[in-house]
């Protein structure tokens, strides 16, 4: 059991991380000072739950890794991230468009781990919901405002929506890691959180004037290991320099 475990943990840990970073990259570069300060917060709760996920996966592994290993340490072959999340930023639409995307599964993730048999993961669930909370309603309501909004953010929005539904169908697929999850009562089936996904998306597309894309083409490249690298490559090589050049350095 620790091997799936382990491996689930991975999971959400590295989808934390992963977008935490993406989201940092906005410090300094939003179009305005609100925003600004509010992508930087929703960086840093995304990071506190990935140092809560990933010392419980080191713990889980009985390897000696702690989160700072688990995070600086590996390869990006190692990396068990959402392919959705590590798509670069662009416009600060397709920014809010991927935040909306991700959250929405997300929240409804942690509210399933909360009730499951793990009472470690289920209190890391509970905290993290009160954070991913407020990220999705703040998600939805930009989505909402920058969609219904001028021709300009409409268009920009329907490209961004466009862009990155391809990877949508990915959080909702099963492989052996979510069977032995479900076996053990700990995390749901993904499968059944996407009936209640797709009714929240079709409620946010119509209030934001948007055409929902007809298929997705969802893959496990995040999670079997073979995984396009391009973007997650580059951005390790930002986040995790200072370890590699300077490993363990403590000051």
């Amino acid at each position: 059991m620790s091997g799936p475990l382990f491996e689930f943990l991975c999971r959400m840990g590295d989808n934390t991380l992963v977008l935490g970073h993406r989201v940092s990259e906005w410090c300094g570069h939003a179009p305005v000072l609100e925003e600004d300060i509010a992508l930087a917060n929703t960086a840093l709760d995304l990071i506190g739950q990935t140092t809560l996920w990933l010392d419980l996966a080191g713990d889980v592994e009985g390897a000696g890794r702690n989160a700072d290993k688990l995070a600086f340490h590996r390869d990006v072959w190692d990396f068990r991230n959402l392919l959705l999340v590590e798509q670069p930023n662009g416009d600060f639409g397709q920014t809010m468009m991927r935040q909306f995307l991700f959250d929405a599964w997300h929240l409804s993730q942690l509210k399933a781990l909360m009730g499951g048999s793990h009472d470690q993961i289920a209190a890391i669930a509970e905290k993290s919901s009160k954070e991913v909370t407020y990220h999705l309603e703040r998600a939805t309501d930009t989505v909402i405002g920058l969609g219904d909004g001028t021709e300009e953010s409409h268009n920009r929005m329907q490209a961004a929506l466009n862009k990155l539904w391809p990877y949508v169908g990915e959080m909702f697929i099963s492989d052996d890691v979510d069977a032995a999850m479900v076996d053990a009562g700990i995390a749901p089936d993904p499968t059944f959180l996407r009936p209640a996904y797709d009714a929240l998306l079709d409620d946010v597309c119509t209030a934001a004037t948007l055409t929902k894309p007809q298929d997705d083409f969802g893959h496990k490249g995040g999670k079997s290991g073979k995984r396009h690298t391009e973007h997650l490559g580059h951005m390790l090589t930002q986040m995790q320099w200072l370890q590699r050049a300077y490993p363990d350095a403590t000051w």
